[in-house]
């Protein structure tokens, strides 16, 4: 068996939109956030992220928060890209407030992680389809921010 290794494959921002909030559920406080955009840059691939995506958030019973990000990307060369991730996000309530507010907090003081998988029907970037992805987040008041990793 061999050691797990990655490689980067890009850095993404995505840029908050609208909220939903749809309630408490029998899961937990279900939210629904839109992105407005973005754009990723990597060795490999770079581009735009569409507007309409978004992340179904569940804020559960225990205070973590799992994703579940859906977008779609547009690289420079005019090909898409279909995103799903899904993932988790654990910070105390103090240190979210302080996000919210605009307040600069060090992202090693909290925990984001997902696990990015791409879709596509071009040729040229069709070795997305078959590989494994991590990512570590940096969230802030505005945007979200990854750092994706190719699992090797």
């Amino acid at each position: 068996m061999s050691e797990l290794s990655s490689e980067l494959l890009c850095e993404l921002s995505l840029t908050w939109g609208d909220i939903l909030r749809v309630g408490a559920t029998p899961n937990g406080d279900r939210r629904i956030r839109y992105f407005a955009g973005g754009t990723f840059s990597g060795p490999r691939l770079r581009g735009e992220v569409l507007p309409g995506g978004g992340d179904w958030l569940l804020l559960r019973p225990d205070g973590a928060r799992t994703l579940e990000v859906r977008a779609v990307l547009r690289t420079d060369d005019g090909h898409l890209i279909y995103l799903t991730s899904t993932g988790m996000f654990r910070i105390s309530p103090r240190l979210f407030d302080r996000i919210v507010a605009g307040e600069p907090v060090d992202p090693g003081e909290y925990y984001l992680r997902t696990t990015p998988l791409f879709e596509t029907a071009s040729d040229r970037y069709g070795w997305l389809n078959g590989i494994v992805c991590v990512s570590v987040g940096r969230f802030s008041a505005t945007a979200v921010h990854q750092r994706i990793y190719a699992i090797l």
